[in-house]
C-alpha cells in the first residue's frame, strides 16, 4: 500500500490498494504467511469482517493470521488508533492517569495547531493553513495523537469586534468539523480558550486593546462562561474532545503576589490590578459541568501555565472528577530543567494526570525538548509540541516547514521522539 494511501494514516505496510471502501480495502499485490496486529484505542471497537484469515481478540489487541500456506518471507502489518475508520477513544480521568474506557493509559502526544485564536480577529479568515483531510493524514504520519486547537473568545461568540464572515455560526461550524475530523482520524482534539476580551494594561501586558487581540492575565466575567457554556454544549457526549479553559494565566504579574494570584485564579472576581471582572476557574468548571458534559478538563496553573506549585492546592472542584493539570514549558521559562521538573511539576502528576500542552524552544534545536521528553516519559506524562504551523521557528517556534509534515530542525526533536513512543 503506498505510504499514507486515501488519508490513511498510519499504517506499516507495503501492498497495492485495488478496492477501498470506509473502514476496510483490499490488496492487489498476494502474498501469504503473514500476521497483523491492530491495537484499538478502545476494547469496545471490534473487527467484524475479513477473508482467508484466522482472527481473535483480546481486550483492544485483535490479531489475524493467514490461513492459506507459506510461500514466502513472513509479512506483519501493525495498525495504530485511526486506521480504517478508527475513532480517537472517549477519556477520562483514573487516579493520575487518563485512560480509555477499557482502562487503557492514554497519554496526549502531539502537537497545537495554531491559527484559530488569531486569524479570525484579525480579519484574515479562520485557520492559518490547511485543515483537511491531507493535512491530518500529515499529522497521522508523525504518529501524532492529540491535537490542541487554540480559539478565540470573541469569534466563537461572534460579537461586533469579529468580522461577520468568520466568527458566531460560521466559526463555530468550522470548529466543529475540524474537531470531528481529528475524532474521525484517531486523533483526540484539546479545545482551547487562547485569546479573550477584556482590557490589562498592568504588568507583563501583551496588548492595550479590549479585544480578544491578544493574551490576557485571565478570563473575562463578561463572556467567558458564555464562550464555554457553548463549547460543552457542542462537545458533551463525545469524550474524545478535551476542554483546556484558559492558555496561559498570569494574574501575580499583575498583583505581585502569587498567594492573591492562585485566590484569583481559582475564584476570580475583583482580582488585584486587573480592570475587568474575572471568571475564575472554578466558575468555569461549573458552566461547562452545568450543560451535563463531562469532558476531561485541562487546568494550567500561574506564571503563563509555567507555574503548578499550588495547583493542587487551589484545584476546584469538579462533580465527575474529571480534571487534569496542565503545563507549558519551554527553554526561556523559569521551571525549564529537570531539578524544576522534579520538585515542581512531579507532585502534581503523581496525584492527577499532567499533561505539557506545549512545549519548544526558541534556538532553533531540539536538545531542550529532547530532555523534557524523556523527563515526561518517565513520569507518564503528556506533552505536544509548538506549534504545528511553518512559521520561523526562532519565533513560533515552529515544528514544520510546509503541510506536508517536513520537519524543521527543531521540529525533528519531536517527529523522532512521537515515532518511538506513540503509535
Amino acid at each position: 500500500m503506498p505510504s499514507n494511501a486515501s488519508g490513511n494514516a498510519g499504517y506499516s505496510v507495503t501492498d497495492t490498494i485495488v478496492h477501498q471502501w470506509p473502514g476496510g480495502f483490499q490488496g492487489g499485490d498476494p502474498f501469504t504467511s503473514w500476521t497483523l496486529a491492530l491495537d484499538s484505542p478502545d476494547a469496545n471497537q471490534k473487527v467484524t469482517q475479513g477473508w482467508d484469515a484466522s482472527r481473535s481478540q483480546s481486550g483492544a489487541l485483535v490479531t489475524a493470521a493467514s490461513t492459506s500456506p507459506s510461500v514466502s518471507p513472513n509479512r506483519s502489518v501493525s495498525l495504530s488508533p485511526g486506521c480504517g475508520g478508527g475513532s480517537a477513544p472517549a477519556l477520562h480521568v483514573s487516579g493520575n492517569r487518563l485512560v480509555t474506557s477499557s482502562g487503557a493509559t492514554y497519554r496526549l502526544l502531539g502537537v497545537n495547531r495554531s491559527g484559530g485564536e488569531f486569524a479570525c480577529i484579525q480579519g484574515f479568515g479562520i485557520w492559518d493553513g490547511p485543515m483537511d483531510q491531507a493535512s491530518v493524514t500529515a499529522l497521522r504520519s508523525w504518529k501524532v495523537r492529540a491535537v490542541r486547537v487554540p480559539l478565540n473568545e470573541e469569534c466563537w461568540l461572534g460579537t461586533s469586534d469579529v468580522p461577520v464572515q468568520y466568527g458566531g455560526a460560521t466559526y463555530q461550524q468550522a470548529v466543529k468539523d475540524y474537531v470531528n475530523l481529528l475524532v474521525s482520524n484517531g486523533i483526540a482534539p484539546i479545545v482551547e480558550m487562547h485569546w479573550s476580551y477584556g482590557q490589562y494594561t498592568g504588568p507583563s501586558a501583551a496588548c492595550s486593546d479590549v479585544k480578544a487581540t491578544c493574551q490576557k492575565p485571565m478570563p473575562d466575567a463578561q463572556y467567558a462562561s458564555s464562550f464555554w457554556t457553548g463549547v460543552a454544549n457542542v462537545f458533551r457526549g463525545n469524550n474524545a474532545v478535551v476542554f483546556d479553559l484558559f492558555n496561559e494565566p498570569y494574574p501575580e504579574r499583575a498583583s505581585g503576589n502569587e498567594t492573591a494570584g492562585w485566590v484569583c485564579w481559582r475564584d476570580g472576581g475583583t482580582c488585584p490590578a486587573i480592570d475587568y471582572q474575572v471568571a475564575g476557574f472554578q466558575s468555569l468548571v461549573n458552566a461547562v459541568r452545568a450543560t451535563g458534559a463531562t469532558n476531561v478538563i485541562l487546568l494550567g496553573g500561574l506564571a503563563y501555565s509555567n507555574d503548578l506549585t499550588q495547583w493542587l492546592q487551589y484545584k476546584p472542584t469538579d462533580s465527575t472528577g474529571n480534571l487534569a493539570a496542565s503545563a507549558h514549558i519551554y527553554n526561556f521559562n523559569s521551571c525549564s530543567n529537570t531539578s524544576c521538573y522534579d520538585s515542581q511539576l512531579a507532585p502534581v502528576a503523581a496525584q492527577v494526570p499532567l499533561t505539557l500542552s506545549e512545549i519548544g524552544e526558541n534556538d532553533c534545536a531540539h536538545v531542550f525538548v529532547d530532555t523534557l521528553m524523556n523527563w515526561a516519559d518517565s513520569h507518564t506524562v503528556g506533552y505536544l509540541g509548538w506549534t504545528w504551523n511553518t512559521w520561523d521557528c526562532s519565533s513560533g517556534p515552529s515544528l514544520i516547514t510546509d503541510y506536508n509534515g517536513t520537519p524543521t530542525a527543531y521540529g525533528q526533536g519531536l517527529h523522532d521522539h512521537l515515532a518511538s513512543v506513540s503509535n
